[in-house]
């Protein structure tokens, strides 16, 4: 298994932007329960400002303690959207961006079991030997009321989960503001473009920070639990219409 692509290729543009300004106003994320499966998160990152817990599966390292920084710049951009939802840093990455599938799926697995709302994937595996289990998670986590968001490709090439139906897919378009989003469909539904870029940080110029289609996928995260907060049917086809602007309320 691998990340989705740090530093992904610009796809052409489809549609107009989604909106200006932070989408869905007033929404917070209220009620929310999102689990990042990521590299961890440091709870002491000033971007950090939810309630967060850290969750460790199996070896990946002492508790959930970020030892990269991906997976804090990820929770902060998710954080930065919805900051009144309640956060599991799932720590599946331990010294660098690479795991196995089984891990992957160990991870989704702990999410769907554990009722979360939304689980945060940036990230996905190539690996298509792993597609029966991949769609047998997807369908549980479709049982269970969680919404996987994932990254669609990484490099031009499609990854699970992302690439299935039934997931909340996303690309990376690097002309959209971190607030905005566009959708697009392709044979399997609606899909969406969100910005490639994380939080700034102070004196650091935007192109020397992390950047890629895990950032557009927690973009996309954040905005669809702004969405969530109001949506009384969550799956992932009305959730997806709802960003959209197909199905409004």
């Amino acid at each position: 298994m691998i990340p989705a692509g740090l530093h992904a290729p610009r796809p052409e543009r489809m549609a107009d932007a989604v909106g200006t300004e932070m989408p869905f106003p007033g929404a917070l994320g209220r009620g929310l329960k999102i689990a990042v499966i990521d590299s961890g998160v440091n709870l002491e990152h000033p971007h950090i400002v939810a309630e967060t817990r850290q969750v460790a599966l199996g070896d990946a390292g002492y508790a959930g303690d970020d030892l990269l920084g991906h997976g804090t710049a990820v929770m902060a951009a998710i954080q930065e959207k919805a900051p009144e939802a309640k956060y599991y840093a799932v720590k599946l990455f331990g010294s660098s961006l690479r795991t196995t599938a089984n891990r992957l799926l160990e991870a989704i697995e702990w999410a769907i079991g554990n009722e979360m709302d939304l689980v945060n994937l940036s990230l996905g595996t190539p690996n298509f030997e792993h597609l029966a289990e991949m769609e047998r998670l997807v369908g549980r986590a479709r049982e269970a009321g969680t919404l996987l968001v994932a990254a669609r490709h990484a490099a031009y090439r499609p990854v699970l989960p992302g690439s299935l139906q039934g997931v909340l897919a996303v690309d990376v378009d690097w002309q959209l503001p971190r607030h905005s989003y566009r959708a697009a469909v392709d044979d399997r539904g609606i899909f969406f473009y969100a910005s490639g870029y994380p939080r700034p940080l102070p004196g650091l110029p935007p192109g020397r920070n992390l950047n890629g289609i895990s950032f557009a996928v927690a973009n996309l995260t954040g905005i669809a639990a702004r969405c969530c907060e109001r949506l009384p049917n969550r799956f992932v086809e009305a959730v997806c219409e709802a960003l959209a602007g197909t199905n409004p309320s």
